[in-house]
């Protein structure tokens, strides 16, 4: 499969800093792939988008679309077409003027400027509103008319720099399956930046955290989840977020405030110190007759998903946050004492720099 978009050691320093925005980038994304970048605010997410897209000067390295290598190329010249969160639309031309601007800029035919603008209209449900000006339009609708506008260009690789941020939750949901939708279909290459992980996970085809400019993990959204390569992603992939426990090394496994996990011996001999980090996903967390006792301190009821969060008590009482997916059962009240048992555990070393995947009894 091509590679239509490559990152090679690419970094970015800006001036007057002495740690670098984005830092030896190896990233390889294949034709017609949806790419989605992920991370907290200020990781290098959006300032790698800048770069493909030329509207960053790299510091060194070498970044690659198709067989050209566009390093020092113009932004005009790398064949992106790139859709902004905040829409970035002509107030005072039409949809269709918005749209097709590009195209005019470009000397191309008129009559081929107008297939265009219909075919993408009619691909974004835009057909009807391509007189109106944007002021006329929704929130989603301008979105839309973005996107129609980087469309009609036939670009090479689409840049999307968290183009949903501006839009209510249930406007965000249902544009976010009409973007993957319209990918799909176009089969062209998607860089898409995002700090929102939901996003990440069911949008797309490969997901690249990214964390103080480095890149932590490149997977599938699955991946990710169930084989995470250190605490950072463990914790940063998942709502709610893994549980994380400090927790004293035992004979043969770790003992979670009284309760004893069971871990393979051939795992615990690699810690370094008598303790590890243990990880565990909400929905691990299950309710028992035995197990880790637990004060309920909130219940969250979604309708379909119910959170339970609470506390356990360490040896030296001490307090660790907890939150629990029950399955099948009745919420416990806030203040109840209620037993967990965790059904399986990711091993972290004390930086938390690896994982180590163990089954849990």
């Amino acid at each position: 499969m091509t590679q239509p978009v490559r990152f090679e050691g690419a970094t970015l320093t800006y001036p007057g800093a002495t740690i670098p925005a984005v830092n030896q980038l190896d990233l390889a994304i294949d034709e017609g792939e949806f790419l989605v970048l992920v991370g907290p605010s200020g990781c290098g997410k959006s300032t790698c988008l800048r770069m493909l897209a030329g509207l960053e000067a790299v510091t060194a390295g070498s970044i690659h679309i198709g067989a050209r290598d566009v390093t020092n190329v113009a932004a005009k010249d790398r064949d992106i077409a790139m859709v902004f969160q905040n829409y970035a639309l002509y107030p005072h031309m039409s949809v269709a003027e918005n749209m097709s601007f590009a195209l005019r800029i470009q000397k191309a035919p008129r009559a081929e400027i107008d297939r265009r603008v219909r075919e993408a209209a009619a691909l974004l449900d835009l057909t009807d509103y391509l007189d109106r000006k944007p002021k006329a339009l929704s929130g989603g609708q301008r979105q839309r008319v973005a996107m129609g506008r980087a469309i009609v260009r036939e670009p090479q690789v689409f840049l999307m720099d968290e183009p949903l941020s501006n839009l209510d939750a249930k406007l965000r949901v249902q544009t976010r399956t009409q973007i993957a939708a319209l990918q799909k279909r176009l089969g062209t290459t998607t860089v898409y930046v995002t700090h929102d992980q939901v996003e990440a996970m069911t949008m797309g085809h490969r997901v690249a955290v990214l964390k103080d400019g480095l890149l932590q993990q490149v997977d599938t959204p699955r991946a990710l989840y169930d084989t995470p390569v250190n605490r950072f992603v463990a914790t940063f992939i998942g709502s709610p977020a893994m549980n994380i426990f400090q927790v004293p090394i035992v004979d043969g496994g770790v003992d979670l405030a009284g309760w004893h996990v069971p871990v393979p011996r051939e795992v615990l001999s690699r810690a370094s110190s008598g303790e590890v980090l243990l990880g565990v996903r909400p929905e691990a967390m299950r309710f028992a007759a035995e197990g880790a006792p637990m004060t309920v301190t909130l219940v969250e009821e979604l309708g379909s998903d119910t959170y339970v969060y609470g506390t356990l008590a360490r040896s030296d009482g001490s307090l660790d946050d907890v939150v629990a997916r029950p399955w099948g059962i009745a919420s416990p009240a806030v203040g109840a004492t209620v037993h967990v048992a965790p059904q399986d555990v990711y091993l972290f070393d004390g930086a938390g720099a690896q994982v180590r995947l163990a089954a849990g009894g």
